[in-house]
């Protein structure tokens, strides 16, 4: 039986990656990564490694540098990435890139059409993420009946699907998956401000969340950190 076309979002961090292998059950995917100004580019290199250990159908990286707008510490160097001992828990924390997941996903959706994919992945995630309002299930909701009113292939019955495999999954949930499809986490990046080596801050949101999630599914943790 001949496997449908899929479009995969990969950051190249632990998540993404985990979507991907998920995604490759299933389906032929189509990885699609951006560079959009991020202060590291560490993750971009790692996506790489994963697409090809994985053996996507296509990776594809894209340049729209909406980091010129700023307003996030992920894109503006004058904005500091705070400590996860010092992120607020129940605030939106300065590392939300504004409109990040609506502009990769419009861009998901445009290479889609063109390869006849029905389907598009994302890996938000709802329980142990960092409070970003575009990882939400409802933001989630709302993108696909938008797309589905937006799109040639919507119009004429042929409604595309996002899906979300991660959304009510803990971190360490998510690890144990991975695990059992092999994915290759020493390939991945997840810092907020990894060197250009790949190697983790160990500080920030990102990391404490990783940490945490490998020590839940009682998992080797293989990131390389600058502090080890």
């Amino acid at each position: 039986m001949t496997q449908a076309n899929a479009v995969v979002l990969l950051s190249g961090g632990l998540d993404s990656s985990t979507v991907l292998a998920m995604a490759q059950q299933n389906f032929n995917c189509y990885a699609l990564s951006f560079h959009y100004g991020q202060r590291s580019q560490a993750e971009l290199m790692a996506a790489k490694r994963v697409s090809e250990t994985l053996q996507v159908r296509e990776h594809r990286v894209m340049n729209i540098d909406i980091g010129q707008f700023g307003g996030s510490a992920l894109t503006d160097r004058d904005i500091a990435v705070p400590d996860a001992a010092d992120s607020d828990p129940d605030g939106i924390p300065v590392t939300y890139v504004p409109a990040r997941n609506t502009v990769f996903l419009s861009m998901a959706l445009a290479w889609a059409e063109v390869i006849e994919a029905r389907d598009i992945f994302i890996g938000v995630n709802a329980v142990d993420y960092s409070g970003y309002p575009d990882c939400r299930p409802e933001y989630i909701a709302a993108f696909e009946a938008m797309a589905n009113l937006a799109t040639k292939a919507g119009v004429e019955g042929h409604p595309l699907r996002i899906h979300t495999p991660l959304i009510d999954l803990t971190k360490g949930d998510i690890i144990s998956a991975g695990t059992a499809l092999g994915v290759p986490y020493q390939l991945t990046v997840s810092c907020y401000q990894a060197t250009d080596d790949g190697e983790a801050c160990g500080r920030c949101d990102s990391c404490d969340i990783r940490r945490a999630g490998f020590k839940a599914a009682g998992t080797a943790d293989l990131t390389r950190y600058v502090e080890a």
